[in-house]
C-alpha cells in the first residue's frame, strides 16, 4: 500500500474517538491540540479523559459505541482492543464515507497516523506505511534528538517577522529574499546559543530598524 501524504485541518470539525483507555488518551490529545472538538464514546473512561471533559475540552459518551454516533462527523478513530467493534465502526464510516483510523489495523483504515515530532509549527511525520511501526518508532526517536525546542522559537520568530513584512505589502520576491538571508545568516543556531545580540545585528541588517528578538517573540 502506498499512501498519500497529507496535513489535514481538523480545527473546529467534529471527531469521534471510540474507547476510553490509554491509547485513546493519546489519540484524543493530538486531535485536540488540533483544534478539533472531539467526542469520546466508552463505557469505560479513564481518570484523566474524565478531567479532561470536567474541564469542558471534550464530550465524553459514556456507553457502548452506537453507528448513529457517526452523524456529522468529520472523523473517527477506533481505539478499542474489541476487533468485532473495530469492524463495526470501520464499515460505518465506510458507509458514510467518514475518513476512519482503527489503530494498528491499516486495512480496515481509509488514513494512517505517522510517527510525529513537534515543535511548535515544525511537524515531521514518519511512516513505513505500515511495515513496520516500530522502525517508525525508532526514527521518530532519533529526529526528537535531532530537532530541538529551538526550532519552535525559530518559527514562532519567522511567522511573526512574515506577518509583520505581508502588512508592508512588500513584493514577494523581496520578502524570500529577506527569509532566505535570515535562515542563511545562521538565524537558528543563534537562537539555540541564546546568542541574542547577534539575532538583532542579524535582524537590523537584513530588516532594518524595528525588528528585536526580544518584541518578536
Amino acid at each position: 500500500m502506498k499512501y498519500y501524504p497529507i496535513n489535514l485541518d481538523i480545527n473546529k470539525k467534529k471527531c469521534l474517538v471510540a474507547g476510553g483507555g490509554p491509547v485513546a488518551e493519546r489519540k484524543v490529545n493530538t486531535l485536540f491540540r488540533c483544534g478539533a472538538e472531539v467526542t469520546v464514546v466508552s463505557p469505560d473512561v479513564s481518570d484523566s479523559l474524565v478531567r479532561t471533559a470536567d474541564s469542558g475540552a471534550i464530550n465524553i459518551l459514556q456507553r457502548p459505541y452506537r453507528s448513529s454516533d457517526l452523524e456529522c462527523m468529520f472523523l473517527v478513530i477506533g481505539a478499542t482492543n474489541d476487533e468485532t467493534l473495530n469492524r463495526q465502526i470501520s464499515s460505518d464510516a465506510a458507509q458514510r464515507q467518514i475518513l476512519c483510523n482503527i489503530v494498528d489495523v491499516p486495512d480496515k483504515c481509509n488514513f494512517i497516523l505517522p510517527a510525529i515530532v513537534e515543535r511548535g509549527d515544525l511537524v515531521i511525520s514518519i511512516s513505513t506505511s505500515g511495515s513496520s511501526p516500530a522502525f517508525a518508532k525508532k526514527l521518530r526517536q532519533d529526529l526528537e534528538n535531532d530537532f530541538g525546542e529551538e526550532y519552535a522559537e525559530f518559527l514562532m520568530l519567522m511567522g511573526t517577522i512574515r506577518e509583520r513584512l505581508l502588512a508592508q505589502k512588500r513584493s514577494v520576491e523581496a520578502n524570500k529574499k529577506c527569509f532566505e538571508q535570515l535562515i542563511a545568516g545562521g538565524l537558528l543556531e543563534m537562537i539555540k546559543n541564546r546568542s541574542i545580540n547577534e539575532i538583532n545585528r542579524l535582524l537590523k541588517k537584513i530588516l532594518g530598524d524595528g525588528f528585536k528578538f526580544e518584541e518578536l517573540i
